[in-house]
């Protein structure tokens, strides 16, 4: 998660509320609780937080934590959490089996889920809970214009010929989880309304703070504003511009509840 290009709060949280709901649809998930804090991993500036407090602050110790002082700035801001940890959460170890993980939107950054998946959910109490959402969008035009233009353009820094995806399908996950637990996988796609953007194309101003960003470390000025260019133009043939003109952008996320055997 920790890059040399830190995140940026204001243009991460321009679409706030379409970020939001997938939280709150899996915490909507997540059942009673044993003893222990409650982790929100990548927590970011903490958009989850008031939720996350609301529902379980009163009986359990919330702890945020995150690769980006940025994000974590603004997260202590807002006051939701006991404590924030700046780490990363392909190496963090809890100091005390948490009651619950939770992860928005955050592990798809991390790679091998097939060692980190068990590694978190080890850490929990019996009867404790790992709750995850990740974007699985990789195959949309949104992402994949990402992928071909930076190996067209510029092969020297992008060889995307052994490219996977970091997050799996809902069954592998599934088969990864059931030996630990009771588990409950699934995904949404969600339709997200995008209003018009002075940055260009709606689904650019989505992807700017996100997607694009591994991809924009590496190029120069001139060449960002070479690959932006072309990317805007791909954007309107696969998400045509509305009458009003706001764009209509499908977006797939997985989720999974494990709950650990007790």
């Amino acid at each position: 998660m920790a890059s040399r290009f830190d995140w940026n709060p204001d243009l991460y949280g321009r679409f706030h509320g379409l970020r939001l709901r997938p939280a709150l649809d899996l915490l909507a998930r997540v059942g009673d609780l044993p003893s222990g804090e409650v982790i929100d991993l990548g927590c970011g500036s903490g958009a989850a937080g008031p939720a996350l407090s609301a529902r379980f602050g009163k009986r359990h110790k919330l702890i945020g934590l995150d690769a980006s002082p940025a994000m974590l700035k603004d997260a202590a801001a807002a006051g939701d959490y006991d404590q924030l940890i700046h780490a990363d959460a392909e190496k963090w170890e809890a100091d005390t089996p948490p009651a619950l993980i939770y992860s928005n939107a955050a592990l798809h950054w991390l790679t091998d889920h097939g060692v980190l998946m068990p590694r978190l959910a080890d850490q929990l109490q019996p009867g404790g809970v790992l709750a995850v959402q990740m974007p699985r969008q990789f195959g949309a035009p949104s992402h994949r214009f990402l992928r071909d233009f930076a190996g067209e353009m510029f092969p020297d820094r992008f060889d995307l010929a052994q490219w996977k995806a970091s997050v799996a399908s809902p069954v592998e996950y599934f088969r990864m989880l059931a030996p630990l637990g009771q588990i409950d996988v699934w995904e949404t796609d969600y339709v997200q309304r995008l209003e018009p953007s002075p940055d260009g194309h709606p689904v650019l101003s989505f992807t700017q703070a996100t997607a694009m960003r591994p991809y924009l470390e590496k190029l120069r000025p001139d060449e960002v504003d070479a690959f932006r260019s072309r990317y805007n133009k791909a954007l309107s043939s696969a998400y045509p511009i509305e009458p009003d003109g706001t764009v209509l952008f499908p977006f797939r996320r997985l989720f999974f509840v494990l709950r650990k055997a007790g």
